[in-house]
This record gives C-alpha cells, sequence and structure tokens, in this order.
C-alpha cells in the first residue's frame, strides 16, 4: 500500500500498512518523507551556520537554537496554564505544569554540553557575536513575561521589529500566570486585594502582604483546599525550576569568561548573578517563613 504525503492516518489504517509491509518500516512514499515535511528538517538543519572553524562553535550554535525552541515550547505551555487557570480547570493546568517541568529540566540539561567548552576555545569564536547575547532573545523574554517578571523597559530591544515588538507588547499588556493563580484565588474567597484582579498588567506585579497571608491559608487549610495547595506546590516547582536554569548559566558563564564583561554590554557573571537571585511568584516564596 503506497503512502501519500501528509495523508492522515487512522489505527485502522496503520494496522493494514503493518499488515502490508509485515510489520518492517515503509520505505517508498510517492514524494517526501513524511517525517521530514512534517519536522521541516530541511528548513532546520539548514539554520547552522558557523562563522569560523572552531570545533566548539557547533556545540554553542546549535545548543542556543535548541534553547530559543524550548523557550518558545515553554512559552506556549505557562499560556495553556495561565488560561486553564483562568477558566477554574486547575486539573488541566497542574497536568500542563508537570509536562513544563521536564521543558525546564531540558533547558538545564543544555549546560551539560556548553560546559564542555574551555575558555580557549569559546574564545576562538566569542568574537563572531559581535554585541549579540542571550539576553536578546525575544522568545525568552516572552516567556518570562508570561510567567510574570514584567519589565517594559526590555522589550524595546526589539523595538526595530514590528511583528516581535507588538508580540512583546500583547504578553505584556495581558495577564501572567501569576497574575491567574491570584485572581482564582480571589474567586475562591481568599483575602487577596481587588488590585490583583484588574490592574494594568504591563506594569510590574509587586509582592504584597495579603497575598502571602492568602497563601498561607492554603497551606494551613490544604485539606479545605486542596487542588490550590497542589497548584502552589507546582509553582514552586517550576520556580525552582528557572532558579536552576538560570544558576546553571550562571555558573557556565563564570567557568567560560570568569569576570569579564558580556558581549550585550553587562557586566556578565555579576549581572547574572542578579538575575539568579530572582524568584518568580514571591508570595510562595514568602510564605515559607510563615509556616
Amino acid at each position: 500500500m503506497e503512502a501519500r504525503l501528509n495523508e492522515p492516518l487512522t489505527e485502522d489504517a496503520r494496522n493494514l500498512r503493518a499488515l502490508s509491509s509485515e510489520g518492517g518500516p515503509i520505505l517508498e512514499f510517492g514524494g517526501e518523507n513524511p517525517f521530514v515535511s512534517y519536522v521541516a528538517s530541511n528548513a532546520l538543519l539548514s539554520l547552522q551556520n558557523p562563522r569560523t572553524e572552531s570545533a566548539g562553535e557547533p556545540s554553542f550554535l546549535i545548543t542556543s537554537q535548541v534553547m530559543e525552541l524550548q523557550f518558545k515550547l515553554a512559552s506556549i505551555e505557562v499560556a495553556r496554564t495561565r488560561d486553564l487557570l483562568d477558566v477554574d480547570d486547575v486539573g488541566a493546568a497542574l497536568w500542563t505544569l508537570r509536562r513544563l517541568r521536564h521543558v525546564y529540566s531540558s533547558l538545564s540539561s543544555s549546560w551539560d554540553v556548553l560546559s564542555t567548552l574551555s575558555p580557549a576555545e569559546y574564545g576562538e569564536f566569542r568574537d563572531q557575536l559581535g554585541e549579540g547575547s542571550g539576553f536578546q532573545s525575544y522568545m525568552y523574554r516572552e516567556m518570562e513575561f508570561v510567567l510574570g517578571n514584567k519589565n517594559p523597559a526590555l522589550a524595546e530591544a526589539h523595538s526595530g521589529d514590528a511583528q516581535v515588538y507588538r508580540r512583546l507588547q500583547q504578553r505584556l499588556s495581558e495577564p501572567s500566570l501569576y497574575d491567574a493563580a491570584l485572581r482564582l484565588l480571589w474567586r475562591r474567597g481568599l483575602p487577596v486585594p481587588d488590585d490583583c484582579v484588574e490592574r494594568d498588567w504591563s506594569v510590574p506585579y509587586l509582592e504584597q502582604e495579603a497575598v502571602v497571608e492568602a497563601w498561607r491559608t492554603v497551606y494551613v487549610e490544604r485539606d479545605k483546599h486542596r487542588d490550590l495547595y497542589l497548584l502552589a506546590e507546582a509553582l514552586v516547582d517550576l520556580a525552582h525550576d528557572i532558579a536552576r536554569w538560570r544558576s546553571l548559566h550562571l555558573l557556565t558563564a563564570e567557568r567560560l569568561l570568569g569576570a569579564k564583561v558580556g558581549t550585550g554590554g553587562t557586566t556578565g557573571a555579576d549581572w547574572l548573578r542578579r538575575v539568579a537571585d530572582h524568584r518568580f511568584f514571591p508570595e510562595l516564596w514568602m510564605t515559607r517563613t510563615r509556616l
């Protein structure tokens, strides 16, 4: 039986094809390889263009590109979790957060590859970055905005690309994952201030004592607020995973550069150290002191 390019298959059709090929793989397609077409392998694999002959540059370039894709996946999953909380589907939100944790685990593992580079190897191609830096990744910025770490000034680095800039402004102006969690607590009758429910979402969130108390109530009365308690712990898991990724970023940068200035104009490791100290979902961390 000949397979047609991009032909959707039912389970019955798959079973018939397995019988016709006697259990072996299908090797004739009458056109483009369907997996290559679906994954867009030709486009993806044409994007690696090292600028030097350095043996270490492909590792840096490809790993950086993989992280960009993972930032996109994380952004999609965070936004999905937020939207599920907005419709009170906490169970589905928890399931999505479970998957999201593995995205960040994979992101953290990316530093294992980059940390194999020696300072000398990195120095062979570092100048080719010019003023380029991972700090300038718009996909990373979108991911952080959806998570709740909003800083309107950081979107300005992308004002030269109208489509990207419009996308970032959209993410700035809409509620974040943490905003959705606080709105859920408010709908459940917990003492979340009204200004956490409706406000200018583009303004960076500032922690509030009343929100700490609301989360403390969830923990103290966890049998009563079982799904909210599980959500709280899942959010802390997520914040922990992001902090781990940032800490590994710092360690890798120090391993490659020591105290050198970053390519993007930052103070390098000192800048990354401040970034690594940031915690998403602040009141959930503050609540631990009160329990």
